[in-house]
């Protein structure tokens, strides 16, 4: 018997944040000579609402029209993707 693993379809989420730039990297590094990471559009929009705006996670889960505990993993994840980049050097990506 065959068992795949059928994961659920992704929710829109709401986001508002037009990034400025869709690439932060380390000065005097040119991009092709760097490992990068994605940082997806949602998880830019956790970073805001959590540390730029200091709202609650559940006020921000709320605007982004997700479950709290989504929302907790969704900015744990960004903050780890922003962390490593700093720390390894690494360009980060803002994708949609």
């Amino acid at each position: 018997m065959l068992i795949t693993n059928m994961a659920r379809p992704k929710k829109n989420r709401i986001t508002n944040c037009q990034p400025g730039a869709f690439f932060f990297k380390p000065r005097g590094i040119p991009l092709r000579d760097l490992e990068s990471t994605i940082l997806a559009k949602d998880e830019l929009e956790s970073i805001r609402l959590a540390d730029l705006l200091s709202l609650s996670h559940e006020e921000a889960a709320a605007q982004m029209k997700i479950s709290r505990a989504t929302f907790g993993r969704i900015v744990k994840s960004a903050r780890n993707k922003i962390a490593q980049s700093i720390l390894k050097g690494m360009a980060i990506e803002i994708t949609s």
